[in-house]
């Protein structure tokens, strides 16, 4: 289920949100413009390795290009291949822009980074041993759709499901959409082992909760919070003519 856009106008230009999706691209292309071992050393020395970031392991001295903290941050912009990129993206154009107009500019800036930095630690906490570094901009989008679905969760969003070879458009609430993926997300944490690598479900559900809790904070205070599940009928979106 790829959703592909919202029923949810805004009155502001999401320069932040923009901004942000042409840092990873940009970021992107630099990566896979340099060469294989170039390209391992990027992650090495931009990406987050907890053992690194919690005093247990060291880097190569040509690896430390940015202070240790700082990847936390660089770590955001990093991915690992088009569709890691495509897929984040995704999500960040379809709900970003109605989280940034929610709270401003300024303040989804430090929303981002602050639900990164959660999915950070939620995904290194468990495993500060782990030698594995982490990129993607994932953890902190997963913070925009745990805010979205406290504000809009009855929003209509338009998501492509395939069947067989054929993608088929359906409409259906937000709520719907982001709480069948965070189910995923949680699914695939409890089953899929983390060893060597892979997708960083901790992060996802890290960032998507610290979402949820700052949301309030950082709206602006006429926005009400809806409440989920409150007068949620499913099929009602089905049922309509």
């Amino acid at each position: 289920m790829f959703p592909i856009h919202d029923e949810n106008p805004i009155r502001i230009i999401p320069y932040v949100t923009y901004t942000f999706m042409a840092c990873c691209i940009g970021a992107f292309l630099w990566q896979i413009t340099q060469t294989p071992q170039m390209q391992n050393a990027i992650v090495y020395a931009l990406g987050v390795i907890p053992a690194v970031l919690f005093g247990g392991f060291e880097l190569d001295p040509e690896l430390v290009w940015v202070p240790t903290s700082a990847t936390v941050f660089s770590s955001m912009f990093l991915h690992g291949g088009w569709m890691h990129l495509i897929g984040n993206m995704l999500y960040l154009w379809v709900f970003g822009n109605n989280i940034e107009a929610s709270m401003g500019h300024l303040r989804f800036i430090v929303f981002y980074a602050l639900c990164g930095i959660a999915a950070v630690l939620a995904q290194a906490l468990p495993d500060t041993g782990s030698q594995i570094p982490m990129i993607g901009a994932s953890g902190a989008i997963s913070g925009v759709l745990g805010a979205y679905m406290l504000l809009y969760p009855m929003a209509r969003v338009t998501v492509v499901i395939p069947i067989f070879i054929i993608l088929h458009r359906v409409k259906i609430p937000a709520l719907l959409v982001l709480g069948v993926w965070f189910l995923m997300q949680l699914y695939s944490s409890i089953t899929t082992s983390s060893e060597g690598g892979g997708v960083a479900f901790g992060a996802h559900i890290g960032g998507f909760i610290a979402g949820m809790v700052l949301i309030p904070i950082f709206k602006y205070r006429e926005l009400p919070l809806q409440i989920p599940f409150v007068h949620f009928n499913p099929l009602s979106q089905f049922m309509k003519k």
